[in-house]
This record gives C-alpha cells, sequence and structure tokens, in this order.
C-alpha cells in the first residue's frame, strides 16, 4: 500500500499533529484580534507589516505573505486605514503602485491584542529547550521546501541570508556566523524572519543549505571552522 494512502503511516500522522496545531493558532488569532475589534485578516496584516515597519509592503506582497486575493488584502487594509492603524505611502520600488506601513495607532493595536501568549505559545513553553531547538530546525526545513518550490513567498530566514556561514566556528554551541552583525551564534538563535535579511544567490543558497544540512547530521565533519 502506498504511503499516502496508508491512514497509520508516519507522514500522515504528521500532517494530522500539524492540522490541529494549526486549528489551535486559528483560534488563538482569533482572540487576539477580537480584542481590538479586529477580524484575523487585519490583525494578520498589522503582525506582518510590525516585523516590516523600516520598508512597508505593497498589497500584492501582503496578499501573497497572508495567502489571500488581493481583493481581500485591498479591502482589509482599506478597513485599517479607516481606523487610523496604516497609512500609505508612494513605493519608491514602483510609481504607480503605494507601500503600505504601519502607524503608531496600529503598532498600539497589535500590542493590546498580543498581550497574552495565547494556547500555542503555552504549548511550546511546555517543551524543554532541546525539544524547542529540534522544533525550530524542522520548521526551517519544512518552510525551505516550501520557499524552493514557490509555494510560499521568500521568507527572511538565516539559511537564505548572504549574511550566513554555517558552522564557521568550532563552538558546539554558536557554530554559525552572521555577517551582517559579525558574530556567531547558535542554533537556538537562527530566525524564521529576520528584518536585517538580504537574499542570498540561488547558487550561494544552495551551498550554504547544503553545508547546513552535513553540519546537522555530523558537525565536527564540517571544514572551515577556526
Amino acid at each position: 500500500m502506498e504511503p499516502s494512502k496508508n491512514p497509520l503511516s508516519l507522514h500522515l500522522r504528521i500532517r494530522d499533529g500539524l492540522s490541529r496545531i494549526a486549528m489551535v493558532m486559528r483560534v488563538d488569532d482569533w482572540n487576539a484580534a477580537k480584542t481590538t475589534a479586529l477580524n484575523p485578516t487585519q490583525f494578520a496584516i498589522l503582525s506582518l507589516l510590525a516585523a516590516r515597519a523600516r520598508t512597508g509592503l505593497a498589497v500584492k506582497e501582503i496578499a501573497a505573505h497572508l495567502g489571500v486575493s488581493q481583493p481581500t488584502a485591498t479591502d482589509s487594509i482599506n478597513a485599517l486605514e479607516r481606523k487610523g492603524y496604516l497609512r500609505k505611502t508612494p513605493d519608491p520600488r514602483d510609481g504607480r503602485a503605494v507601500s503600505i506601513g504601519l502607524t503608531p495607532e496600529g503598532s498600539e493595536a497589535l500590542l493590546a491584542g498580543k498581550a497574552e501568549d495565547g494556547l500555542a505559545a503555552q504549548a511550546v513553553e511546555a517543551l524543554d529547550g532541546g525539544e524547542q531547538e529540534d522544533l525550530l530546525l524542522c520548521l526551517i526545513k519544512m518552510i525551505r521546501h516550501l520557499q524552493e518550490r514557490d509555494a510560499i513567498p521568500v521568507q527572511r530566514m538565516c539559511v537564505t541570508c548572504r549574511f550566513f556561514s554555517p558552522y564557521a566556528h568550532s563552538d558546539s554551541e554558536r557554530p554559525h556566523h552572521c555577517h551582517f552583525v559579525d558574530a556567531p551564534f547558535g542554533q537556538s538563535e537562527l530566525r524564521v524572519d529576520c528584518q536585517d535579511h538580504h537574499e542570498a544567490d540561488p547558487a550561494a543558497r544552495a551551498a550554504a543549505w547544503t553545508a547546513f544540512k552535513a553540519g546537522l547530521t555530523d558537525p565536527h565533519s564540517q571544514s572551515g571552522k577556526e
């Protein structure tokens, strides 16, 4: 029997588990949004823009990151603008477009909605440090897989950044190096969304990923250490 047809197959049980977590996260999103009299899409837009305060995003970028249609994104953006939570400015990258950014009032609304940890955050906190690190590494692998197949927009992860050097140091606690801040860092500090991210070219990105994966299997096999 093919694994995809077998209800007891490991990958289907993992998918089932992820779907339960996703359900709880949707509940968390609704609860956070309700505290600010917003819907989850509007609240997600605030969260997305808060992480991109330096540059803002175009409407099509917001829609792509949230996995919604441009008309849906536009309706939510307009509603948030009427509330004074967003502002539109000319997009320096495209004279015909606008860049969407948070206002101070939008930032305050976002903070009010995130005042308490949701159930999903509490579930993560129930894991010990090693389990959290392992989960982070698994998520990074899954996100990269989706990104490389154009299933999701480019994610601002360390492993796709031109400043990232995997296993550049012999220190097992801080094996990686970030050339942006010129400092070593550890596995638990790997970022999924970094505002200082600069996407590496495809060849460099592939080489870094190959070295990163090899180091996960055998950190001592990596060359180029101090």
